[in-house]
Formats: structure tokens, C-alpha cells, sequence
């Protein structure tokens, strides 16, 4: 299916929901199946790490990760192994009971603590990491003094979780600005993961309910 497909395939969907009245859209399984496996394709063609112009770096963090050179001489597109650097900067979390690195419950990666993440911002002249990958309460989640930020953008995650969602924007004056998708009504109906209220913001935070 080439590009053209799949433009119509997406111009059909937003037509069936772009109206007052949503109306039902007629999408055959291959077609789902090509838009997905191009979306995944686009996504693992995006760089690892976003050079912003902010001293913010976008990324999780590796016991084999010495300098930004070895994120950005990853090739792309690439399947995520099941350990090594890629591994780490997408699955270790933070865990404020570990000092250095420790186990993972996920069965992958890492866990990390405070100290490292000190340590690769003093290294690499950064103030501040924004990761994801791991549902929180509120949508966002500070660590380590607010030196690292954990965003997660999709409320009510799997249908099992009260979570909200989040998004966060960063401003000339390096302001960063929570937008807060707020769950549904539902109330989930498994665990609740790892759900900690997040820190005070820093004085440069505005937040928004949506």
C-alpha cells in the first residue's frame, strides 16, 4: 500500500469524526493493519534523542551511556533489542529507593536513583531529563530534586489505571507548562501501578486542566 493509500485511509477517518454528527468510517483489517505498521514505522525513524535548544535532553538512562554521541550514532529505524543502551533510554525508571542502578520490575532494564541522575546532568552540563514509559497519577511526575520529569500522555491507560494524562510545553523563558488530561469517571479496574504523588513544581511551572 503506498502513501497515497494511506492518506486516504486517515482522510476517511477524520471525515467520519470531523462532523457534528460522528458517522461510521468503513476500514477493512489490512487496511488497520498497514496504518499501523506505518505508524510504527514513523516512530522508529524518529532520532533518540530531540536536540532541543533548552538544556533539556529527552531520554532514560543506561550504565552504558558515556555521551549523547552513542544516541545519535544509533541507527534508525531499528527494532528495540531486549537490553543493551536503546534498551535502557526507553525502559529503566527511576525508583527513589535505589541508590545507583538496581533490578527492574518490569524484567528489563534498569531502575535507577537520585545520584545517577545528578551525576549524568553534572557530567553532560543539563538541568533537567524528561522521560516517559511509566504510568503516573497525575500525568507527570517530578524525581531527584526535579531534576527529572516522568510524562505519561494517555489518562485511564489501558482501561485499567484512574491515571490522567499530560503533556508539557517549554517556553522561550525555559517555563515548562503541564497541560492535564483529566480521566474519565471510570474507575480502573486493576492495580494501580506506580502511582505517587508528584513533587512541588519549581517556581517556572504553570499547569493547565483540560
Amino acid at each position: 500500500m503506498d502513501a497515497a493509500a494511506v492518506d486516504d485511509i486517515i482522510r476517511r477517518l477524520l471525515e467520519a469524526h470531523g462532523g457534528r454528527t460522528p458517522r461510521n468510517a468503513q476500514v477493512t483489517d489490512a487496511e488497520i493493519r498497514k496504518l499501523c505498521a506505518t505508524a510504527k514505522d514513523v516512530f522508529l525513524s524518529q532520532p533518540n534523542l530531540l536536540e532541543l535548544e533548552a538544556p533539556i535532553k529527552i531520554c532514560g538512562l543506561s550504565p552504558e551511556l558515556k555521551n549523547m554521541d552513542q544516541i545519535r550514532n544509533i541507527a534508525r529505524p531499528v527494532d528495540v533489542p531486549d537490553h543493551g543502551l536503546l534498551c535502557d533510554l526507553l525502559w529503566s525508571d527511576p525508583d527513589k529507593e535505589v541508590e545507583g542502578w538496581g533490578e527492574n520490575d518490569r524484567g528489563v532494564s534498569y531502575t535507577f536513583g537520585g545520584d545517577k541522575v545528578a551525576e549524568f546532568l553534572q557530567k553532560h552540563d543539563l538541568d533537567l531529563i524528561c522521560r516517559a514509559h511509566q504510568v503516573v497519577e497525575d500525568g507527570y511526575e517530578f524525581f531527584a530534586k526535579r531534576q527529572l520529569v516522568t510524562i505519561f500522555s494517555a489518562p485511564n491507560y489501558c482501561g485499567e489505571f484512574d491515571n490522567a494524562g499530560a503533556m508539557m510545553s517549554i517556553d522561550d523563558s525555559l517555563t515548562c507548562s503541564f497541560q492535564i488530561l483529566k480521566p474519565s469517571d471510570k474507575k480502573g479496574k486493576g492495580g494501580t501501578g506506580n502511582m505517587s504523588k508528584p513533587g512541588t513544581p519549581p517556581r517556572k511551572i504553570k499547569i493547565s486542566i483540560i
